[in-house]
């Protein structure tokens, strides 16, 4: 699948976005880094945490460069040391987003539950729909195929209700960073761009799902 020339024709919009994303990400988050903020990452997320009630929510400094999640099952809210430690712009901006997953969590917003729900089988699909496909066209059993292609479409429902999840955590970022005073409007314009050029990174992988189904459909679906 992989070696076929066609595979890489249909995902290359979403590859070209996906590289663009991430070196927006990168410029974005350089400069915003650049620039002061009252309080580090860990000090904004705990006093927008706790502003919220969710005092219960733990905040741990993991490695690895912007590997910044929230974990619903522990309660942790984990940051990497470049938003842990920093007071800039950048850093309060990030862990604000994944304050507004936490407090998502708490308030069970529909789609995160949702998206939560379906996490252990948008993994699955991921990774055994694909060899599913593979061995079903090599072995030429239609149900196979079919049963591949339905358990890589659980990966597609995902990154569909991901979108909204994520634009919803930096909407209630931005709103928690002004409420609270962390930053102001001027600030908030370099945080904003923080958080959209991260979301285009979600928009790439959502692309590139679909992209790849649709593949899948065209190309091991035909008699």
């Amino acid at each position: 699948m992989f070696f076929d020339p066609l595979y890489f024709v249909f995902i290359a919009p979403a590859f070209i976005l996906g590289l663009w994303a991430q070196m927006r990400v990168k410029s974005t988050f350089a400069t915003a880094q650049r620039l002061a903020a009252p309080l580090s990452g860990a000090a904004a997320a705990r006093h927008i945490l706790d502003s919220a009630g969710l005092q219960n929510v733990d905040i741990q400094q993991v490695q690895g460069f912007l590997s910044d999640h929230y974990d619903p099952r522990h309660k942790v809210l984990r940051l990497s040391p470049e938003v842990y430690q920093n007071r800039s712009l950048a850093a309060v901006g990030i862990a604000a987003h994944e304050s507004g997953h936490a407090i998502q969590d708490a308030h069970n917003y529909a789609p995160l539950v949702v998206r939560n729900a379906v996490v252990p089988a948008a993994g699955f699909g991921s990774n055994i729909g694909i060899l599913l496909v593979i061995l079903g066209a090599v072995f030429q059993v239609g149900p196979l195929v079919l049963a591949g292609i339905g358990l890589f479409s659980c990966v597609v429902f995902f990154q569909l209700v991901n979108l909204p999840v994520e634009f919803n955590a930096s909407a209630r970022a931005k709103a928690q960073l002004v409420q609270l005073g962390i930053v102001n409007q001027q600030e908030l314009v370099y945080v904003n761009k923080v958080l959209n050029a991260a979301a285009w990174t979600y928009v790439a992988a959502t692309l590139q799902a679909i992209l790849t189904l649709l593949y899948l459909v065209l190309r091991f679906t035909r008699r």
